[in-house]
């Protein structure tokens, strides 16, 4: 998936003396705080030779030749795989390419595919997803591998429920789609650090992703080692539904290592064999195609471009791209949307015009592949970001992923793309269509009263002391182990030794400043003094406190979701540089992780959510929550509503409107929806899967970071709402 700086896609948008309380309650909390050998005789090591060597020169041919090495460290070669699948081709069944076609099976075949993300969509609804997807007409399905919904932690692999690729592929076969499968390890996708797991950037030397540094390398080794082996089964010729594998994804839109690239087909083909197409994709310009692309016959050479742009000329240039009879014109990434970032209007895309390009391309045979046919949702802390022309200029993406695609985040399809589109692919399919389905159907279950459980600051001391950090100076969020959602630095200052103007440089993303101390007035509360943003980053003045102790200073930071694309990719959360008071330099910090479950993690409950639903506060501390329930501090709070289901049969999709609200996350039956903003707009709502919600009671936690609904509802509704924020147009047509 293209950003906008690509220049490939101009459809993009734009863009001592008495403590404090609090104080005491986080010192009570921190006190509680790889080669096998052979023996062989003369003989058999002269035949062994013979025949490896004779092998190799038939495979040589499949392979550009190396550029040489311009490094004194070169990259090591890949491992053996451990395991090595041998098996043999089921009946006759072969995907290739051949006088410029793709061939199934001996016959021509053109690709009209879409890209459904598995990680986008509850597992209970796969099947569903898919079918709307043959019945628009496509054959093949393409989806990307996110290494960090896989492996969260290092060595702590995850293969199961929304992670469980392994099933949907399964899926995909049984439904007689095709897949073409992009494992990476770099994916883009508008997802968090472009699918790497955060902990990569906690190592230390910094590795260069996206290279060939030796330390990448390996890690990406032991990845592939383990996520290779599990779809070689899953190969067309031995009877799965794998056609095609992606190398890398769009490189020549950020580098030219070519020692990266082709140690990447190496390893692919230890794990997969020589069969099976590898590709690249990149844009349909002579620079990005030069940089990602690797000559000859051993990766074919995939295109994409903007919608609107004429496909046949870059279909002329991919040419140029692939050896001779080996360049289907194919377009892997046909945009029928486009993705919108917090703040911006929605953007939206003309259903005809879209399906006007699309028919340039079906209508002298060549193939392409829909991006989005489907877009889902970023449930959790999954969001990507994009950034401008600096790294303070920072995007991050909405939770809803509709994308504007035929398939709409919820399914739908009765709607003016998905038949304009479906007509166009029913002019060149060989038979009829598939019988669309009709909408799922919606529910709105009307208001949910909440109530204030609890406020942050008096649930420091049940989170588990061993997680806090000390140091000197502000550690990033990976330094300590927080890869998703908010972390908290406390620190203190004398009144009489500092200034009063606060400054951070450089806080990624959002960062939300209080100070305390023991007054008539606040009792010691945490007073909200501003929030620093790392677009739009400026000093903030504290108000001046006359404290016998000193101040306690608190910043709450919240990652926003890594950027997945472009020169700013290394994108580490939290305080990333000195903090300064009155112009000097405050040291002495403790760095307290919230816990919150991302979608895949486990445990799925954290210590300090059962707490805010549970209600079980101390009485001292019930009594400030009734004392702060007009609270305009802007203290971030717990809230927690219930709703019921009556009938098994009304247990149907829904959307939480957050309409009223400032900012936060929700949680629904435990299940982590993701972010909500609606004061800043566009998403004014979340979209709840019918599997989330269940017959009976159902409850709903709000960690609101601002301002709430001043009458502490929310509302179940039967539809989406992209019309919130200051715009009065929230609209922008592509």
């Amino acid at each position: 998936m293209h950003s906008e700086s690509d220049g490939t896609t101009s459809t993009a948008t734009t863009r001592g003396p008495r403590e404090s309380t609090t104080t005491k309650t986080v010192k009570h909390a921190m006190a509680r705080m790889r080669r096998r050998s052979t023996a062989t005789t003369n003989t058999t090591l002269f035949l062994t030779v013979l025949i490896s060597l004779l092998a190799f020169l038939g495979f040589v041919p499949v392979f550009a030749p190396l550029p040489s090495l311009a490094f004194r460290n070169p990259p090591p070669p890949p491992p053996p795989p451990h395991h090595r699948h041998r098996h043999n081709n089921v009946n006759g069944r072969k995907f290739e390419i051949e006088d410029d076609m793709f061939r199934k099976d001996g016959e021509p075949f053109r690709i009209i595919g879409g890209d459904l993300h598995y990680f986008r969509i509850l597992p209970q609804h796969w099947e569903d997803r898919l079918l709307r997807a043959k019945a628009l007409g496509l054959n093949t399905i393409q989806t990307y591998v996110p290494w960090n919904l896989h492996e969260p932690k290092p060595g702590k692999l995850v293969f199961s429920g929304i992670a469980d690729l392994v099933s949907f592929l399964k899926l995909c076969q049984k439904l007689d789609l095709l897949v073409m499968l992009r494992p990476g390890p770099y994916i883009c996708a508008e997802w968090d650090l472009g699918g790497f797991p955060a902990w990569l950037l906690a190592k230390k030397p910094a590795l260069k992703l996206r290279s060939s540094d030796r330390a990448y390398l390996q890690l990406v080794e032991r990845w592939w080692g383990v996520l290779l082996p599990k779809i070689a089964p899953l190969l067309y010729d031995i009877g799965g539904p794998i056609v095609m594998v992606q190398i890398e994804n769009e490189f020549g839109s950020y580098g030219d290592d070519k020692e990266y690239l082709h140690h990447l087909v190496t390893l692919a083909r230890a794990h997969l064999g020589k069969d099976i197409i590898l590709y690249t994709t990149d844009g349909g310009t002579r620079e990005t195609l030069l940089k990602g692309t690797i000559r000859g016959d051993a990766v074919f050479a995939a295109v994409d471009f903007s919608t609107g742009a004429e496909p046949w000329p870059i279909f002329k240039l991919q040419k140029q791209f692939n050896a001779p009879g080996k360049s289907p014109p194919l377009s892997s990434e046909f945009y029928t949307g486009w993705l919108t970032h917090w703040g911006e209007k929605i953007a939206k895309t003309d259903a005809d015009f879209t399906a006007s390009y699309l028919e340039k391309i079906l209508s002298q045979n060549g193939s392409a592949v829909l991006y989005m046919a489907h877009g889902g949702t970023n449930f959790g802390f999954y969001n990507g970001a994009n950034t401008g022309n600096s790294e303070s200029d920072y995007q991050p993406d909405l939770t809803s992923y509709d994308y504007d695609a035929p398939i709409k985040e919820s399914g739908d399809v009765d709607n003016p793309k998905f038949k304009a589109i479906r007509r166009v692919v029913e002019k060149f399919s060989p038979a009829s269509l598939p019988s669309v389905l009709p909408d799922n159907e919606k529910a709105g279950f009307g208001p949910i009263q909440l109530q204030k459980t609890a406020l942050l600051f008096d649930l420091l001391d049940v989170l588990d002391p061993a997680d806090v950090v000390e140091s000197e100076n502000p550690l990033s969020m990976e330094s300590v182990g927080q890869m998703f959602g908010f972390l908290l630095y406390v620190s203190e200052f004398g009144g009489k030794d500092y200034g009063s103007s606060l400054l951070i440089s450089k806080v990624n993303d959002r960062a939300q400043v209080f100070i305390s101390c023991p007054t008539e007035d606040n009792s010691g509360r945490p007073t909200y003094v501003g929030t620093i943003e790392r677009w739009s980053n400026r000093a903030l003045s504290l108000p001046n406190f006359r404290c016998g102790s000193n101040i306690s200073l608190f910043v709450l930071v919240e990652n926003m979701g890594r950027v997945n694309y472009g020169p700013y990719m290394f994108d580490e959360k939290g305080i990333l540089s000195s903090v300064y008071l009155g112009g000097k330099v405050l040291r002495g910090w403790k760095m307290i992780p919230v816990p919150f479950h991302n979608l895949n993690e486990v445990p799925k409950i954290s210590p300090i959510l059962e707490v805010a639903y549970s209600g079980l506060i101390k009485a001292s501390a019930r009594k400030k929550l009734e004392h702060n329930a007009g609270n305009i501090t802007k203290e971030p709070a717990f809230y927690v509503g219930r709703f019921s289901i009556d009938k098994v049969n009304q247990v149907k999709d829904t959307y939480l409107s957050f309409s009223g609200w400032g900012k936060g996350i929700a949680f629904v039956n435990e299940f982590n929806l993701g972010r909500f903003w609606p004061s800043f707009g566009p998403q004014c709502d979340l979209y709840v899967p019918a599997p989330i919600l269940r017959h009976g009671e159902n409850l709903v936690v709000i960690f609101e970071l601002e301002s709430p609904n001043s009458e502490l509802v929310i509302h179940s509704v039967n539809q989406p709402d992209f019309t919130c924020g200051s715009s009065k147009s929230n609209v922008l047509q592509l």
